[in-house]
Order: structure tokens, then C-alpha cells, then sequence
């Protein structure tokens, strides 16, 4: 196991929210002890006792129901370095020094370039890591830049392309309910699934966020990264183990079967749309065009839909939408799985029955199965629907992830080629989408979204 962990961009919200809390939980359940060593590198002109405070500070902002010792033992021990994360020489004093380390690179997608060279130039300790945030470059041709640039440090089991989303409780219990119960697996394809959505929706803006948002968009930002995910989990092909390699090679699989989209695919088959002001619960919402350090001249969207057909034996037929939006009226973040109606119903003429739904609820994590039962009259159907809450997890999703990091388990990292093959699925998108094929919808913050992307 790994006791030195350096992040990069230490200052920033990131590891304010996610990190810190991760490492107090991973303290405290006794995954970390006294030989652990927490370095930030950040531009912020701070000595190691201001770092402490400030962490100190965040960790009662964000993370209060972590025991106090243990916040105690984080914040105390950690250590901080005045540095350019593209500096050979302020990259080597934070990284070399006895046994390997891991390198945390919580920075803007545009700096992970620079700061790997660094990295490379200031010879990192055999046995080190590497960790990315999404997104994974720009596009593809920088995804496979910065992969060619990565195999030049460490090696490929040593690169971990985070994505929480992986380690949340409910994506898990996606693979547990498919691959463990007699009931789903065999109905699990497209003679009994008529469509699979994946959705994101938030009733949240843009919350200053506009330094990263603006230059990304709700595509890049959800869709090509975490909702991709989630649909290589519900469509893959079962594993023979939960092993690194045996889930990263189904995962890859699904994405290769994605059936490329054409120009008219992407006109018929995506919407995107940005909000206007409006109003969600008690407060009021200016236009995103109007937010602070949004430039409107880019056209960058805050809703992104899109709709994907797979090419395998399983899933011919069965429809996936990868759905997500900002200022929306109602947060939704949820797997909805929609069965196809029964070939009979014997309950008198022209009544018709909802369709099953089971749904993974992500944020609240939860699990609801819609079904149809009979109503209060003679022959006549009633909606039921079946609740289940899993149990808490003993760690924070970025706290599961930097335990794997820490131990050298890549398997719910993202693979070089897996990070490649996901911008090839979008990249048509992308491409229609920058020479205005899809328009630009508007809808107002605290509505349903965009008309086209509810009539559809």
C-alpha cells in the first residue's frame, strides 16, 4: 500500500468537498495510520500550517459527522508545497523522496498535459500512481495524446482514471441486481427491456462553476464520462469476475457496440438546450448566458440528450437515453429500466397496463420496482410498486476510490482505450452538435427542460 499521497490543485474545491471527507473516513474505519502523508500543491502563496487551518476549515464545512480524531490526525499531519504543477523542479520536490507516491491531479482537464511531462521529467519512484479526473482530454485526438504521453511515466495498471460515479452504492447494485438474481438475469436483454434511461437531472445551476462548465457542457461534463458508465454497466455482458481485467474488457465491449451515429442520426436522436432565468423553489435564476464568467458568443448547453442504439445480440432493439440538465425544476438522478408489456391481458377490452419499471434511484440512493397488481373493482388494475433502500456504505464513493488507488486495485478505474472508445461514441455529436445541425433550445430554470426533449 501507498502512504504518500500528493495532490495537485490542492486548494480547489475538490479536494474541499470529496478528498478531505475521503481521507477522515478512510482514517477513521482504519485504512490509514500514522505513517500516511498528505502533501497539496497549489499557487496559493501558504505555509503548511495555513494549509492545515484551511483544511481544517473545509473538513467542518463539508465532513462534520467524521469522528473528530480523525479529522485531527489528516489535517495535522499534512504538509504543503508552493508549486507550479507544470515545473519540473516544483513537481520533483513534491513528489520524489523515499518509497513511490501517488499523484492526484485535481486540475483543470487543460493542465494534465504539462503536469504529466513534469512528472515524467522529474522521475517519479517505481511503484508510483497516477490519478486523473474526468473529463479524459478534450476530445479524442487529445485522449490519445495524453494516453501516449501517461505510457511514457508508469505503466498501464499504474494510471487511474477516476470516476466516482463507479463507486457509488446504487451503480454497484446495478451489477448485484442483473448478475446475482434468478428473477432479472434471464429477462436481462431486448425481448424483455423496451428501453434503459439514465438520467442526471438537477435542480442546481451553474453555482460558479463557470471557469469549467463553460468550456465543457453538459455532454462532456455527464454524458461522456459518468452516464456512459452507468450504461456499460446495465448493457455489459456478464464477467467471469469482478477482476481488473475481466470488468474493464466487458465494459469496453459495450462501447464498441454502440452503433455509430450519422449526421441525421444526431438531428433525430439528441437535443440540447440552456436555461433562461427563471425560478426554482424560493429563489430566483438568472439565464445562464448571464451568469458570472459565462461567454455567451460560445453557445455551450446546460441540457444534453442523447440516444443510443447497441449492436449485439442482447440488446437489438432496446432504446438507452443518457439524459442530463442543469436548473431543472425537479432533481431526477436515477436508472429507469422499462420492461416491454405482456403479450395477453385477460382484464376486459381497451385496459391496458403500465409497464414494469425498475429503477435505481442515485442521488438519494434507493431501488423501486413498479409493477401491476388488481384494483379495488372486479377485474380491474391497480399500480403497486416495491421499495428498497440499500444498506449505508461504509465508505464515501471518493473514499472507496483512493483506497483502490492506495492499493493498486484498478478495476473500477477507467482503462486507456475504454477512455478512447467513449469519446469515438459522442464524437459525432460533438461534431453535428458544433455546426449547429441540433439547435440550440432554450428553457426556462425550473421547468421540465427543453419541449423536444419532453415530447420525445
Amino acid at each position: 500500500m501507498i502512504n504518500r499521497l500528493v495532490v495537485f490543485g490542492a486548494t480547489g474545491d475538490l479536494n474541499a468537498r470529496y478528498l478531505l471527507p475521503a481521507l477522515t473516513a478512510l482514517r477513521a474505519a482504519g485504512h490509514l495510520d500514522d505513517r500516511f502523508q498528505l502533501t497539496g500543491v497549489g499557487r496559493v502563496d501558504w505555509t503548511d500550517e495555513e494549509f492545515r487551518r484551511w483544511a481544517a476549515e473545509q473538513l467542518e464545512r463539508h465532513d462534520r459527522s467524521s469522528p473528530a480524531e480523525a479529522r485531527k490526525a489528516i489535517t495535522e499531519s499534512a504538509r504543503y508545497l508552493r508549486a507550479d504543477a507544470t515545473d519540473v523542479a516544483d513537481v520533483a520536490s513534491a513528489v520524489v523522496g523515499d518509497g513511490p507516491v501517488a499523484a492526484y491531479l485535481a486540475l483543470p482537464p487543460a493542465v494534465f498535459p504539462g503536469t504529466v511531462a513534469a512528472l515524467r521529467d522529474a522521475g517519479l519512484t517505481k511503484g508510483s500512481r497516477i490519478v486523473l479526473e474526468k473529463p479524459f482530454g478534450e476530445d479524442l485526438d487529445s485522449a490519445v495524446a495524453l494516453n501516449r504521453l501517461l505510457a511514457e511515466v508508469v505503466p498501464e495498471q499504474a494510471v487511474f482514471r477516476v470516476d466516482h460515479f463507479l463507486a457509488m452504492t446504487t451503480v454497484q447494485n446495478v451489477l448485484g441486481s442483473r448478475l446475482a438474481n434468478r428473477v432479472l438475469e434471464p429477462i436481462w436483454n431486448s425481448a424483455h427491456i423496451a428501453d434503459v434511461e439514465i438520467v442526471w437531472d438537477e435542480s442546481l445551476a451553474l453555482e460558479g462553476r463557470a471557469g469549467y462548465y463553460d468550456g465543457a457542457g453538459a455532454l462532456k461534463d455527464m454524458v461522456q464520462n459518468h452516464l456512459l458508465q452507468v450504461l456499460c454497466l446495465v448493457a455489459m455482458e456478464p464477467p467471469f469476475s469482478l477482476s481488473e481485467r475481466d470488468l474493464r474488457d466487458r465494459k469496453i465491449d459495450v462501447l464498441r457496440s454502440v452503433r455509430p451515429l450519422t449526421d441525421e442520426d444526431v438531428v433525430r436522436h439528441t437535443r440540447r438546450g440552456r436555461y433562461l432565468a427563471g425560478r426554482i423553489g424560493d429563489r430566483d435564476v438568472p439565464a445562464y448566458a448571464d451568469e458570472q464568467g459565462v461567454d455567451p458568443q460560445r453557445r455551450t448547453e446546460t441540457f444534453a440528450e442523447v440516444e443510443l442504439r447497441l449492436d449485439s445480440w442482447r440488446w437489438s432493439g432496446t432504446t438507452f437515453r443518457l439524459r442530463t440538465g442543469k436548473a431543472l425544476g425537479r432533481d431526477r438522478k436515477e436508472v429507469a429500466v422499462r420492461f416491454r408489456p405482456v403479450p395477453h391481458l385477460p382484464f376486459g377490452l381497451g385496459e391496458e397496463a403500465e409497464p414494469n419499471v425498475l429503477r435505481f434511484g442515485l442521488e438519494p440512493e434507493n431501488m423501486a420496482l413498479a409493477l401491476t397488481g388488481v384494483g379495488s373493482g372486479a377485474h380491474t388494475l391497480a399500480p403497486l410498486t416495491l421499495t428498497a433502500q440499500p444498506p449505508p456504505p461504509d465508505l464515501p464513493a471518493y473514499g472507496r476510490l483512493l483506497l483502490d488507488v492506495l492499493h493498486g486495485n484498478a478495476a473500477l478505474s477507467i482503462r486507456g482505450d475504454e477512455a478512447e472508445e467513449a469519446w469515438r461514441v459522442l464524437a459525432p455529436v460533438m461534431s453535428a452538435w458544433s455546426r449547429n445541425l441540433v439547435p440550440l433550445a432554450e428553457y426556462p430554470a425550473g421547468s421540465d427542460g427543453p419541449a423536444a426533449a419532453r415530447d420525445s
